[in-house]
């Protein structure tokens, strides 16, 4: 049995986790924090999410006094905070000998000079970096089961990796297009005008700026072109890719390549047949769909997941089983 501290449990992914561990029978709630000047300190989580009623416990404030709890009782920790915060509080929680599974992007490039352009913050503890491992579930099992320091992927990245990465060797110079949608819960749980939902209307942003294009490109060894999209709805992604396949491939090939999925119990590939957000909304799943065109090596593969589910909250629970041998 193993006990998880969960930091930032009041967002809208700290929520989802603290569900999803509640749920795992040999995983224990070591307990929920929150910032000590948030807003939520003291309150029952049910209080934030009714939806969570069957979970009896209250969001404490992070002081000294309950870092120094979590070291000595606690397993791992989660964090579900923002980046900046998460620089800190992994490597201090790393440095005290738990393991740590960071949501941020905090620790998901091991090269330092990417900080300062995509995240606006100079990288502190390159040895602790240096440590982190990357924490896609299907392709990074053995590197998570070894480390205590997990970067668990952002949304965007898992569902275009998972869609791409058995397609490596088969990629062209071309980059590969990826158009994104998210749901407004990608975005947080504060309040900000462009995300109320009375003002979200189908859009591109971060087009040819976000942080998410050097994060997949790094993982999947290809540059590409990303353009995320805001849509008007609460939770799911779904990324439609474009990509130029290397002359000769075949329909074969491209089969062969995902039978790497063949024992992935989260995901599901099919040909011809493309999978829709509601497909995986509220499931840890991954639906991949894909059509290949011969005559101009073209293939098409649309990838389907939760946001806060597989983009997230599940796939940070997959990465503790993984590390803890559950």
């Amino acid at each position: 049995m193993k006990n998880i501290a969960i930091i930032g449990a009041s967002g809208y992914t700290g929520a989802q986790i603290t569900s999803l561990i509640n749920a795992e029978a040999n995983l224990l709630i070591q307990g929920l924090y929150v910032s000590e000047n948030s807003l939520d300190k003291g309150k029952a989580l049910s209080e934030l999410y009714p939806a969570y009623s069957h979970i009896s416990l209250c969001l404490n404030p992070l002081s000294e006094d309950a870092k120094q709890t979590i070291v000595a009782t606690a397993d791992a920790v989660v964090l579900a905070t923002d980046h900046a915060v998460s620089l800190h509080l992994a490597a201090w929680f790393y440095q005290q000998g738990l393991a740590v599974f960071d949501l941020s992007g905090a620790y998901r490039f091991s090269d330092v000079a990417q900080y300062p352009k995509w995240y606006g913050f100079t990288h502190e503890y390159p040895q602790v970096l240096a440590d982190a491992v990357y924490g896609l579930a299907e392709w990074n099992s053995d590197q998570i089961a070894a480390s205590k320091m997990i970067a668990v992927p952002g949304c965007y990245p898992t569902a275009s990796l998972t869609a791409l990465k058995p397609l490596s060797h088969l990629l062209t110079d071309v980059l590969p297009v990826i158009n994104a949608v998210s749901g407004v819960t990608g975005a947080g749980r504060k309040a900000q005008l462009h995300t109320s939902f009375c003002e979200v209307s189908l859009t591109p942003y971060g087009v040819l700026a976000h942080r998410h294009q050097p994060e997949i490109a790094t993982q999947l060894g290809q540059e590409v072109i990303f353009t995320p999209h805001l849509g008007n709805f609460k939770r799911g992604i779904l990324a439609t890719i474009t990509a130029k396949l290397k002359p000769g491939t075949t329909l074969s090939d491209i089969q062969q390549a995902y039978q790497c999925y063949d024992l992935a119990e989260l995901v599901t590939v099919k040909q011809n047949q493309f999978p829709k957000v509601d497909d995986v909304v509220q499931t840890p799943h991954c639906h991949l769909g894909w059509k290949f065109d011969e005559q101009t090596g073209y293939l098409v593969v649309a990838s389907a997941i939760d946001n806060l589910m597989k983009g997230a909250a599940s796939q940070a629970v997959q990465c503790i089983k993984i590390h803890f041998g559950e």
